[in-house]
């Protein structure tokens, strides 16, 4: 086989081009997973450290005047079998060990605990508490 002058002169042929631009495509590739995984990680990090350090309020601010029944609904000061809402609002972390250990919130009565982890499972998006409720339930 007869080489031409640019392979007599040491460039490289089309096939070596190719196989140059398919390594350099994967090392491309393998620096952008690296930056991923590098950026994904403190991600990870922050939620668990935001899930010990936020806060659920029972009821939230905007329904605080509320009393909560057993089921977790909120109704009028006075309703029989309702509670009144905390004082204080609860730990991301202390939530989430009640709700899957079985424990009961910080300084609540059984009435209480029944009546504040049934509203709490209740939260919805744009309620006081949602996004700390929401980051509990994420697997860890």
């Amino acid at each position: 086989m007869e080489r031409s002058e640019d392979q007599r002169n040491g460039a490289p042929d089309a096939d070596e081009t190719r196989a140059v631009a398919g390594r350099r495509r994967v090392l491309q590739l393998g620096a952008i997973g690296a930056a991923t995984i590098v950026s994904v990680r403190p991600a990870l990090a922050q939620t668990a450290v935001s899930v010990m350090t936020c806060e659920i309020p029972v009821p939230d601010p905007a329904r605080a005047s509320q009393y909560i029944a057993p089921d977790g609904t909120l109704v009028a000061p006075g309703t029989p079998g309702a509670v009144p809402g905390s004082a204080t609002p609860f730990a991301g972390e202390d939530v989430r060990r009640a709700l899957t250990q079985g424990g009961s919130l910080p300084g609540t009565s059984a009435d209480q605990n029944e009546a504040y982890l049934n509203y709490i499972r209740r939260l919805q998006a744009g309620t006081g508490g949602f996004t700390c409720f929401a980051s509990i339930q994420m697997p860890r």
